[in-house]
């Protein structure tokens, strides 16, 4: 029995010599984790931000857009139509005047001319009828909380914040004003929440 004591105690002594395999983390390789945990975390936060931001701007946007394309539009139905003369396509201040307001303007709707951005231009009024808050500023009308358009809950968007400017300027080749083409930009100025600005810019022939 006794060299078996001796054996047991040799496999003891060399079973407690070898390393552990489950020895824990060290402080260094926490706190190495812990920064790439953080770095990943910045990253994400930094991402979902800007998309925040982009859905917010986007409504704005679009509806820049579509206000520039509406005024575009106004002065080429006139001209299509033969309500104006290709003389009045110019700004108030030009020489000669044409209709067009000179500097920026607040977004109001056409009045009875149907022209945007003129002299007779009218105060808005919502989808119900009702005048737009803020001295007639054009206003939107959408779905309220229950999602049904032409309810008592509906939401008015006032785009009191928006301003519009039309430019006409004059096309000039070899030193000579060309007398039967112009050049029209149509600038809105908005925030979303910072100043942003959409630009439309077409060329209008006298002739259709």
């Amino acid at each position: 029995m006794e060299p078996n004591l001796k054996i047991m105690r040799k496999i003891n002594r060399l079973n407690s010599s070898q390393p552990s395999d489950q020895s824990g983390f060290s402080l260094i390789e926490v706190m190495i984790s812990m920064g790439v945990l953080t770095v990943g975390l910045l990253a994400f936060l930094s991402v979902l931000c800007v998309a925040v931001s982009a859905n917010q701007t986007s409504q704005q946007d679009m509806i820049a857009r579509q206000l520039a394309s509406e005024t575009m539009e106004s002065i080429f139905n006139a001209r299509n139509t033969s309500q104006i003369g290709f003389s009045e396509i110019n700004n108030t201040t030009a020489t000669p005047p044409g209709i067009f307001l000179a500097n920026s303007q607040p977004i109001l709707c056409a009045g009875a001319d149907g022209i945007l951005d003129t002299a007779d231009d009218a105060s808005c009024t919502t989808a119900a009828g009702a005048p737009c808050p803020n001295s007639g500023v054009e206003c939107l009308t959408e779905p309220g909380p229950d999602g049904i358009m032409g309810t008592a809950d509906d939401v008015i968007l006032s785009l009191s914040n928006y301003t519009r400017t039309v430019l006409i300027t004059p096309l000039v080749s070899g030193g000579s004003t060309i007398p039967t083409l112009v050049q029209v930009t149509i600038t809105i100025n908005y925030n979303a929440p910072q100043p942003r600005s959409y630009v439309l810019e077409e060329y209008i022939s006298e002739y259709h």
